[in-house]
């Protein structure tokens, strides 16, 4: 495991942040895990992933639908929603989970807490924190040499 933290105190650094780490995850995909309080940013930070990266269609929170599906970029984004799930809830899509975890795709995971650790061993962990003065702090953890290289990537 390897860590990266990096506070950003405008939407200028955020959106310089999500395409240093897009263009380490664009060629060969990643599994990656978000997690922090509602209006953290974890869904802004897809978005300006997902615009790095080419994906025409509009970014949207999955937080009803629980998946939403990209494939206008050379690589397929997956985007889920794991909030309004309970426990049964979850228990349902854990084989789609551990399918969108393997293969050349990008899938985000918010409200990973919630996935009852079916998370696959590689894997990338951002955890969204923000302070007082409305700062945003991503901190990286990478789990699997694949992904440790990708935070590495970031420092």
């Amino acid at each position: 495991m390897t860590k990266f933290e990096k506070i950003c105190k405008n939407l200028d650094q955020t959106k310089e942040l999500a395409y240093k780490f897009a263009k380490l995850v664009e060629k060969d995909g990643c599994f990656i895990n978000l997690y922090g309080e509602i209006g953290a940013g974890k869904t802004a930070f897809v978005k300006l992933v997902a615009e790095a990266i080419g994906i025409t269609e509009k970014v949207t929170s999955p937080s009803f639908v629980i998946l939403n599906e990209y494939h206008s970029a050379n690589i397929p984004v997956y985007h889920f929603d794991l909030y309004r799930l309970e426990n049964e809830g979850v228990k349902t899509i854990t084989d789609e989970l551990r399918e969108y975890s393997e293969g050349r795709q990008i899938t985000f995971v918010e409200w990973a807490e919630f996935s009852q650790n079916e998370i696959p061993f590689n894997h990338i962990k951002i955890n969204v924190t923000y302070d007082d003065e409305d700062n945003r702090k991503y901190s990286f953890e990478g789990f699997g040499q694949d992904c440790i290289e990708i935070v590495k990537g970031l420092e």
